[in-house]
């Protein structure tokens, strides 16, 4: 029994040192993650912790040569300043409208025709649908100029109508619609045979089944019709001259004094206030951001 006691002992002290060193090991391994993907992160943390030091510096102590992070002094004063420069809160409100409205008419209308390309089949339906897809080939500075024609023509000029309109119907449409298809594609047709035996009629299936069913779809299409509605840069300078009618991208770029040199200060300052409801889209709906990408793998 003696003998067969300390056998015993003998290898329960042979676990203990390699239990611990498996610990120790587990948790090494743990620590050189996290540091590493600390020192990875540091490139894309970096210009947004600038950002909200530059916000609180003033002009002269931007440009200072060595750079700092921690102003000397803060100036909280530049969120006031930048909001008597220029209609600041006016142009806030106008990127937050039509981030809303080019969202609403984009899932509205990409839901529709993604379910109709994927459910319904008429003749001609592959070659329409890649028809729109071509669309995606041509670059928005392309058809800046004849859409500008056509605004012109209707009277839209200087209006808030073609930052409508033309992410609705243009490529930010098409991709909202391959999305749209992409999901629809997926769902079963056993349940809408189903719904059709229960009297359904074709648009009671999309209401009733596929809609309630696109969640995550429409999610995901939300997100990047409001976030490409709010980046919008391009179209708000060739079609708005009034101030007050400015976007948020647009307003950005007229911080500047009488000799056109950037007023860094407030500029920081407003691009800190402006990634407010991005930083709130990507922190809530994170996940669907990620799964709109996987989406387009999904069989067609």
């Amino acid at each position: 029994m003696s003998n067969i006691s300390l056998d015993c002992s003998n290898e329960i002290k042979k676990k203990k040192p390699s239990l611990t060193n498996n610990l120790i090991r587990l948790f090494s391994t743990r620590v050189l993650w996290y540091i590493s993907l600390t020192g990875l992160s540091i490139p894309f943390v970096f210009p947004f912790i600038w950002m909200i030091s530059g916000s609180l510096k003033n002009q002269t102590e931007i440009t200072a040569f060595p750079p700092t992070i921690i102003p000397d002094k803060i100036q909280w004063s530049n969120y006031v300043e930048l909001f008597s420069y220029q209609p600041f809160a006016q142009q806030y409100f106008n990127s937050l409208y039509i981030a809303a409205l080019v969202t609403i008419l984009v899932v509205f209308i990409s839901s529709l025709a993604g379910y109709a390309f994927a459910k319904i089949k008429f003749k001609g339906s592959n070659f329409i649908f890649l028809l729109l897809l071509s669309g995606l080939m041509m670059p928005e500075e392309v058809t800046i100029i004849p859409n500008f024609f056509a605004m012109s023509w209707l009277g839209l000029i200087n209006t808030h109508v073609p930052l409508i309109l033309l992410p609705v119907f243009g490529s930010q449409g098409v991709i909202a619609t391959f999305l749209m298809r992409q999901f629809f594609l997926s769902i079963p047709k056993e349940i809408e045979e189903a719904g059709a035996l229960d009297g359904l009629s074709r648009f009671g299936i999309f209401w009733r089944i596929a809609l309630p069913l696109s969640g995550p779809a429409i999610s995901a299409v939300a997100i990047l019709s409001f976030l490409h509605s709010w980046n919008l840069f391009l179209e708000p300078l060739i079609f708005i001259s009034d101030l007050e009618k400015f976007t948020i991208p647009l307003a950005l770029s007229n911080f500047s004094d009488s000799y056109g040199l950037p007023l860094w200060h407030l500029q920081m300052a407003a691009t800190s206030l402006a990634v407010i409801p991005v930083l709130i889209i990507f922190v809530i709906a994170q996940r669907h951001i990620v799964e709109s990408f996987a989406m387009s793998g999904v069989k067609g």
